[in-house]
């Protein structure tokens, strides 16, 4: 019997992370990080998804196991989720992970649900955000949050990327806060930290020196809400009309973004080039970063401005209020009111040693807690806690 224990503490501990789809987000890109860069003499990774989303190729040149479930959609479909949850159960009984650990929503649920049927020591499940938010009906949001309670017996541990989401996780009755550990969503903050202010062009982009550009950087998707960055937009051109704006991202919601652009006589002012992979030197080349989310985890988007130095007009949810200090470093409007967010950034271009200010002390705050390479280490360090635990129970 001590042969065995020995064993199996020697052999590497096999970590099965489950995400819904590989879109181009915080919580996949910061996933996919994680696979990557466990320490492979003590970790075994391996990344399990649906199919069919922009990062699947990068994922496939990981050189860990890849597992595709067709039926790990990101709606709620009855019959396919009933058929992810069996794909999900037998697949962990075949590679018998140490670790199942579990990623948003839809895959955070039914990876849970399906860790169970197998047998799985130890489940960790992050919230990257909420499936349930302010802006659903009563109904919609109580059926999320009884699913949330439903699966959390069956958590060893929550990791939340926020102070907000672990406040707001226990506030609905969702675990119990001796099984929450705050680990904050990371970026690689050696590409921001240096960064300084440049005119230089931006391939693709019309920018002249003199133009003042304003950013953000999202799916296109209802929780971006970024109608209201076209109405802050229009509003703050009115008075600046050397302001250009910068929407890096796509998605579904494209086509009814660009009717309201043209609506809104934007077409040669807002720019919406996709996603693009050179956000630093975006970053550089902006004056102003701007969110107008109606609820967050920990928006990657954000921190990658402030530690870039750029001061930020941001919605006040969730993740968001846990880095931008009123008036400080940054500054927080209500959700849905785009004309308050125009008039932050307004206030930010005509004040431009303000704004430099707010900017380096955005900086500044982004502490090394940060850092996308030690999220990683505090994952390894927080999967051999639980195992120790688990085998000694």
């Amino acid at each position: 019997m001590e042969v065995s224990t020995t064993n199996r503490e020697a052999r590497k501990i096999k970590v099965i992370h489950v995400i819904t789809l590989l879109e181009l987000g915080g919580a996949q890109q910061n996933t996919l990080h994680t696979v990557r860069t466990l320490d492979r003499s003590r970790f075994e990774p391996v990344l399990v998804c649906g199919r069919g989303a922009i990062l699947d190729e990068e994922a496939a040149a990981l050189g860990v196991p890849l597992h595709f479930i067709p039926s790990l959609v990101r709606p709620v479909r009855p019959w396919k989720d009933a058929l992810a949850v069996l794909a999900l159960a037998r697949l962990f009984r075949r590679e018998k992970p140490d670790v199942v650990h579990t990623h948003s929503s839809k895959a955070g649920i039914l990876g849970r649900f399906a860790a169970a049927l197998a047998g799985v020591p130890v489940v960790v499940q992050t919230f990257h955000g909420f499936g349930f938010t302010s802006e659903q009906r009563p109904w919609t949001r109580g059926f999320y949050v009884a699913l949330e309670r439903l699966a959390a017996p069956f958590t060893t541990a929550f990791i939340a990327v926020s102070r907000a989401n672990l406040d707001e996780a226990l506030a609905r009755g969702i675990g119990s806060r001796d099984r929450f550990h705050l680990i904050h969503s990371g970026v690689r903050l050696a590409d921001y930290r240096s960064l300084i202010r440049s005119r230089e062009p931006l391939p693709g982009l019309p920018l002249s020196p003199e133009h003042v550009l304003v950013t953000t950087v999202g799916p296109f998707k209802p929780q971006k809400n970024l109608g209201d960055f076209l109405e802050a937009a229009a509003a703050v051109h009115r008075v600046f009309p050397g302001a250009r704006f910068l929407v890096v991202g796509d998605g579904e919601g494209r086509g009814e973004l660009e009717k309201k652009r043209r609506r809104l006589g934007l077409e040669d002012v807002v720019f919406l080039p996709g996603w693009r992979r050179d956000v630093p030197a975006i970053l550089r080349r902006t004056d102003a970063f701007v969110l107008t989310s109606l609820w967050e985890g920990l928006p990657r988007a954000l921190v990658e401005a402030m530690a870039a130095g750029l001061p930020s007009v941001v919605n006040a949810v969730d993740g968001c209020r846990d880095v931008v200090l009123e008036g400080r470093n940054g500054y927080l409007v209500p959700p849905r009111r785009p004309d308050l967010t125009a008039e932050r950034i307004v206030a930010l271009l005509r004040d431009r040693p303000r704004a430099e200010l707010m900017g380096e002390r955005a900086r500044a705050s982004i502490g090394d807690e940060f850092d996308i390479d030690g999220m990683v280490r505090a994952q390894e360090d927080l999967y051999e806690e639980l195992l120790r635990i688990a085998r000694h129970k």
